[in-house]
């Protein structure tokens, strides 16, 4: 069984969205296709088994949190 889905992210500024973007790319070589249009990044995702699919998604949401976090915090300093 093949699986696909579409994450579409949608962020404050163009640079937010660039900034994670870039963070992101090198992890998901492979894994996920991702593209970036001003300020949103749309990542899809292809996988032979619903638990591989899963797994993709769950670790690229976590990622993306933990880059988004950083950008956050560091601006509000």
């Amino acid at each position: 069984m093949k699986i696909k889905g579409i994450l579409t992210l949608n962020y404050k500024t163009t640079n937010d969205a660039s900034l994670i973007y870039n963070s992101l790319e090198v992890d998901n070589e492979n894994y996920v296709t991702s593209t970036i249009n001003d300020d949103t990044i749309e990542y899809e995702v292809n996988s032979e088994s619903l638990g591989s699919f899963l797994a993709t998604v769950d670790d690229l949401i976590a990622s993306e949190i933990v880059c988004e976090k950083i950008i956050y915090n560091t601006n509000e300093s």
